[in-house]
């Protein structure tokens, strides 16, 4: 027999694509040895082949078991009635092409093989190809790198799936390391949707970062996230800024007047690809927001004079006896006289009888929050934002060049700062600022036909449930996106809260360790191979390890991820309790088993904490503090300010910290150590106050 070493039964019943075979009495029930390299026989998740002419069907095995076996029949059956449940998946001819799906069928008695090493290379792909990129290696062979078909990743949609600890963050990193690389793909561009601001470190040197009150010192490479209010749809801006109406009448009121505004705005400073006859509410023309809503507050809470010629405001007047008309660009209501029927008291004063609002709390709400710091990044816009005609410094040209048309591969959209009561919004609104520009420039150089975009979703749980404003366009460009070359990767450890639709459109999926029966569940129905028995193995994967299947792998595949450098991983990592590893070698200041820190500073908490950031303002303003490279096994550079006694230390992760009040002598001890590590573990980690730059 020709394959009599990788030999292992006969197939005694097909249905559909399920085989069910009997394995040979002589087959060994543990290790066998082809071509010097050890298999297991009857594994979960491993292959097998069943030649057919000049083609062989391969399948994946999805249970095993064995028959009691008669008292009698020992003898005969030295390893009892053993069989295995097989899945088929593809067909490659005999010159190692291989391809999904099947042409024909196998028919009983025929038999069933071992997949050997090299029958898995031919399968695999080839590494030289341009268009695989090496995400790991196959658990159990080191030889073969698991290698991604970007063609279908990308334009085919994928899920990356995995309960919290499994890898998710460092599977992304991973993925997005190898699909940026500026050798390979120098036109890659891709945007990441990052809720906690945890992929800017790991991606910096490839990736623009644009952030909510970005950190602005020096060396940050952040930049500020701006989303111009008059970019969004009406529905957008209306539930962002005034809220739900308690009328139609003043939902009307408010249509006409942006519309009006916006008309204006266009006659002034025409647009190309616009006109006032295809104008609309919709349209992304800029509009003053802020005199908007001054003209709306004085019309429906304001008082007048009816007995003065003219009917003039009654406002009120402060300490020099100016009229207290407030302040459109600060937000400041203008202030009223009160209601004054009896003219014994002085003039009348009366409500306006023609209010173009019945209900004045959406004009309260929209003025706090044309006054809030945390939306600035909306209503205040920088070179965004528009005049009181609607001059703007800079159009949506520049800031979609900023997001997408850059010199770097990766945008990473750091949404940390955004409240989360408006998260959904903008998330929907990013979105559909990127579809609808993609859409329309299909045919232009800068369109998705001729550069393809990826859009990066992080915890898309939470906002691509069953409700939402992100849930149509996503829904949108998971079903059409690939025809405009606008691809779509989900990323979430809740699979069975993302909406069902979105998930079957998915056409790879990178399922990490899942402990949960509804999430493994609606991994199962999603994934277009009917593979429950592959998939049963996902509460056992290691961390790091997923199962890849789908359109973008050939087999589906338990890979082992490759893990970036530590300088490259996402800020992620589950916090230290107590540091086994020793004082030498812990580079995370922090746990349990550190020094208790002397004079802990709650104002700088409390600063954090009303800035809505996790980096203070630095005590050292210095532009000039440089740091030395210094030899430790896990500190790489060193610095200091001797007028602000501010310590500087990079670790070998990439992260840098500060170190606040440390006397002159502490440093130059610290830099003559033999073992910085522990020198800083010791006299400086838990005794100085610290933040994170």
């Amino acid at each position: 027999m020709a394959f009599k070493s990788t030999y292992l039964g006969t197939i005694q019943d097909v249905s559909g694509t399920s085989l069910s075979v009997a394995l040979d009495n002589t087959a060994p029930s543990g290790l066998t040895y082809v071509d010097g390299e050890g298999y297991r026989i009857g594994q979960i998740g491993s292959f097998v082949k069943i030649p057919i002419g000049y083609i062989d069907l391969f399948g994946i095995v999805t249970q095993v078991g064995a028959s009691a076996v008669p008292e009698n029949q020992i003898l005969a059956q030295p390893y009892g009635y053993r069989w295995i449940k097989v899945q088929l998946i593809g067909e490659g001819q005999r010159n190692g092409s291989f391809q999904r799906g099947i042409s024909q069928y196998p028919t009983i008695s025929d038999e069933v093989h071992l997949v050997s090493e090299n029958d898995l290379k031919n399968i695999y792909g080839q590494p030289d190809k341009p268009y695989f990129v090496k995400v790991g290696h196959i658990a159990g062979a080191e030889s073969i790198p698991a290698l991604i078909n970007i063609n279908k990743l990308i334009t085919r949609h994928s899920a990356i799936v995995g309960t919290t600890g499994s890898g998710k963050s460092t599977t992304v990193a991973s993925i997005l390391n190898a699909i940026s690389d500026p050798v390979k793909y120098p036109s890659a561009r891709v945007i990441v949707f990052d809720l906690h601001g945890e992929y800017g470190n790991a991606l910096k040197d490839r990736a623009n970062i644009f952030k909510v009150n970005a950190d602005k010192t020096k060396g940050s490479i952040e930049k500020d996230l701006f989303v111009p209010f008059w970019a969004l749809s009406f529905e957008e801006l209306v539930g962002i800024s005034f809220g739900q109406f308690s009328s139609e009448k003043d939902y009307n009121t408010v249509l006409e007047k942006i519309t009006n505004a916006k008309f204006k705005s266009l006659e002034t400073y025409p647009k190309n690809g616009i006109d006032s006859d295809s104008l609309n509410v919709d349209s992304p023309i800029p509009f003053s927001l802020n005199y908007l809503w001054h003209e709306l507050y004085t019309k429906t809470l304001g008082k007048f004079y009816p007995d003065k010629a003219g009917k003039p405001l009654a406002y009120e007047l402060d300490d020099e006896g100016n009229e207290m008309k407030g302040d459109p660009i600060k937000a400041l209501p203008p202030v009223f006289k009160p209601v004054n029927t009896n003219t014994a008291n002085g003039d009348r004063v009366q409500h306006p009888t023609d209010s173009p609002l019945a209900n004045s709390q959406q004009l309260h709400s929209l003025g706090s929050k044309l006054r809030i710091p945390r939306f600035d990044f909306l209503f205040k816009p920088g070179e965004w934002t528009p005049a009181e005609d609607g001059k703007i410094k800079k159009d949506l040209d520049s800031l979609i060049q900023e997001w997408i048309g850059s010199d770097k591969p990766i945008t990473i959209m750091d949404l940390s700062g955004v409240p989360n009561s408006i998260l959904n919004t903008i998330i929907g609104v990013l979105l559909r600022i990127i579809y609808d520009g993609l859409f329309w420039a299909r045919n232009l150089s800068q369109g998705g036909r001729n550069r393809p975009l990826l859009l990066l979703m992080e915890e898309a749980h939470n906002y691509l449930n069953n409700e939402g404003s992100a849930l149509p366009v996503v829904q949108k460009i998971v079903k059409e996106g690939r025809k405009y070359g606008i691809g779509a990767m989900i990323v979430s450890q809740r699979p069975s809260e993302v909406n069902s639709t979105i998930l079957s459109q998915c056409g790879t999926f990178f399922a990490l360790r899942l402990a949960n029966a509804t999430d493994r569940g609606h991994i199962t129905s999603a994934v277009t191979d009917n593979l429950e028995g592959l998939t049963s193995m996902l509460p056992i994967l290691r961390t790091g390890e997923a199962i890849i299947l789908g359109e973008a792998v050939k087999l589906p595949m338990r890979t082992l991820i490759d893990a970036p450098p530590k300088d490259r991983r996402p800020d992620s990592q589950d916090p230290i309790i107590y540091d086994e590893q020793g004082n030498d070698n812990s580079i995370h200041p922090g746990g349990w088993g550190s020094k208790m820190e002397e004079n802990p500073n709650y104002k700088e908490f409390v600063e954090t904490w009303r800035a809505q950031s996790p980096f203070i303002k630095l005590t050292n303003k210095s532009k000039t503090m440089n740091r030395e490279s210094v030899s430790s096994s896990n500190i790489t550079s060193v610095g200091y300010d001797v007028n602000s006694q501010t310590l500087e230390v990079e670790f070998l992760n990439g992260g840098v910290y500060q170190y606040f009040d440390v006397p002159q002598h502490v440093y130059e001890d610290f830099m003559s150590a033999d073992s910085k590590g522990q020198y800083h573990a010791q006299n400086i980690k838990g005794v100085y106050r610290y933040s994170k730059v």
